[in-house]
């Protein structure tokens, strides 16, 4: 339900208490819904009783006890609450976007796993050479969290030949190495340099790792705060849609690079998940002497959940996933 919806869900409840006979006012052409505020309750809240209390001549606790039972009975509402002067406080049923962040914050680092390949074998033969032995490696995990086994080998036929790298790896250390080796694509030549290892925005690893360090920290900060991550709906929060639905893409990415042989799908996914996570990190926390709402805890969450996609993605990689950088 969306706050136009809830909207005129609140006045439906209105109309309904003075068709009764319980109040005697005009029903007003617009309820103002929003996140609740501190002390609130539920994913919004209105103040619709306090608005009416004088024309009905009755006090807003009286008001919002009124309309209260109409409106909890109304289609995709969970639950009201009324706090503080007569505030009338809703949780809704469970947005799609709501179950997607329950799911991730359950499932962790297993979600995208799925039985997709379920007693299929991969047999993996490549030629000895370091940039498929990597891939080889990364397949055999990504084949595994889609219910399948992996099996590598050499000798012809060769089944995995990406183009080989230029150069050896090894000296930009194992996660800048593999991260080297698995984000082109595997026609692709892979570009060994120290780019992989600086942290600037231009680097594709450092923009992954540091988002995911960034969602641990700001769960650390909210903790030092006094609050904790639920799922909820996430007030007037921009770029939230885009981040949403790569995190809801993130299982069929996990069988596409397991079906197609291909990691690199699995790390250009990543590196969209970080750049969409980044802009939303920063309302995350309260801001001054803002006090903690429904909407910082879901934001939070929502935070958590796209960190938890990038652990898990990057894991599967076999790069680390580090809580501080």
């Amino acid at each position: 339900m969306t706050p136009v919806e809830l909207s005129r869900t609140v006045l439906h409840a209105v109309r309904c208490a003075v068709d009764a006979g319980e109040l005697s006012v005009t029903v007003p052409e617009r309820a103002v819904v929003a996140p609740p505020g501190p002390g609130g309750w539920g994913d919004y809240a209105t103040s619709i009783a306090l608005q009416l209390a004088r024309p009905a001549g009755q006090p807003p606790l009286r008001v919002a006890e009124a309309i209260r039972p109409y409106l909890a009975g109304a289609e995709g509402v969970g639950g009201v609450r009324i706090t503080g002067p007569g505030f009338i406080n809703v949780r809704l049923l469970d947005s799609a976007a709501d179950r997607l962040v329950r799911r991730i914050l359950r499932e962790r680092l297993r979600y995208g796993h799925s039985d997709a390949l379920t007693g299929e074998v991969v047999e993996l033969r490549v030629p000895y050479d370091v940039r498929a032995e990597v891939v080889a490696d990364a397949l055999v995990r990504i084949v595994g969290s889609q219910g399948g086994r992996g099996e590598v080998g050499h000798g012809d036929p060769v089944t995995l030949r990406p183009v080989p790298a230029p150069e050896d790896p090894a000296p930009l250390g194992p996660d800048a190495a593999r991260w080297a080796l698995l984000h082109p694509a595997p026609h692709d030549r892979p570009r060994i340099s120290a780019d992989h290892l600086v942290q600037r925005e231009s680097n594709p690893l450092f923009r992954v790792r540091y988002a995911h360090a960034r969602t641990r920290a700001l769960g650390r900060n909210a903790a030092d705060l006094g609050f904790t991550a639920e799922p909820g709906p996430l007030g007037d929060l921009v770029d939230a849609d885009g981040l949403l639905a790569l995190l809801a893409d993130h299982p069929r990415v996990l069988t596409v690079a397991a079906t197609h042989r291909a990691p690199d799908r699995l790390a250009r996914h990543l590196v969209s998940v970080a750049d969409a996570v980044l802009p939303v990190l920063p309302a995350v926390l309260p801001r001054g002497e803002e006090k903690p709402s429904a909407a910082h805890r879901a934001r939070l969450a929502l935070a958590e959940a796209a960190g938890t996609v990038l652990a898990g993605g990057l894991s599967l990689l076999g790069i680390d996933a580090p809580d501080h950088l």
